[in-house]
């Protein structure tokens, strides 16, 4: 069985990257990749989709709109935002109707499939669920939404692969350097770890809401990213 997934996003090159990282969690399948919400609100009307990757700014129909729509159209769609729109108005608001997950760009791959693992794990436990729910099996599902991944990050035991003592020394690392932007290269080199670690557990304070990070476009190639303790 494959949960099928419908990319909606105007940039060419975000939406290759949303198409790559979709299939690389199995039993994911893309249906399709749509330049603005009123083709993926054409779509929907037809076919069946389980999972909508959302671009908020976007030609002709933008994210909110489209969220608008599906809503007045009564079209049952799980939705996660992927988008630059980090305003607390715009977040409150998509929020507010409907969407499961929120993701800012640059993301890091493991965020990505961490969202839809969220969304199998809570499309799965309500299909299970039968004819009610005890309390274990709410606490699960709402434990997953979005919103809440400060407060989730703080609570659970680290990701696979994390260890704490290296995690609080790239996090006292970073806190010496507080507001100060840095890439993950400079930041390897002060701790005395590989780039890759580095980047797995920045991507891990970025999710706990410790860091933000933005694109840097004035490496003259290939954007890098900057991360800023806050």
């Amino acid at each position: 069985m494959y949960y099928q997934v419908m990319i909606v996003e105007d940039d060419p090159m975000v939406a290759a990257i949303n198409k790559k990282y979709t299939e690389t969690v199995p039993g994911f399948r893309v249906a399709g990749i749509f330049r603005n919400g009123a083709e993926g609100l054409e779509y929907l009307r037809e076919n069946h989709v389980d999972l909508v990757i959302l671009d908020y700014y976007m030609p002709e129909m933008n994210g909110d709109v489209f969220m608008d729509r599906i809503r007045e159209e009564g079209i049952q769609v799980s939705v996660i935002m992927v988008t630059s729109a980090n305003s607390a108005d715009t977040v409150r608001s998509l929020l507010l109707k409907g969407v499961r997950d929120y993701l800012i760009k640059p993301f890091e791959l493991e965020r990505f499939q961490a969202a839809l693992e969220r969304f199998r794990s809570n499309k799965e436990l309500l299909t299970g669920a039968g004819s009610g729910m005890d309390q274990s099996e709410l606490d699960r599902l709402f434990a997953g939404n979005a919103g809440s991944s400060v407060e989730r990050n703080k609570s659970l035991e680290l990701p696979k692969g994390l260890n704490e003592k290296t995690l609080q020394m790239v996090r006292s690392r970073m806190k010496e350097n507080t507001g100060k932007k840095m890439t993950s290269e400079e930041i390897a080199l002060m701790v005395g770890l590989s780039r890759i670690t580095v980047r797995r557990y920045l991507g891990y304070l970025q999710d706990s809401g410790e860091l933000t990070s933005e694109i840097d476009y004035r490496t003259g190639g290939r954007p890098g990213i900057l991360y800023r303790y806050i």
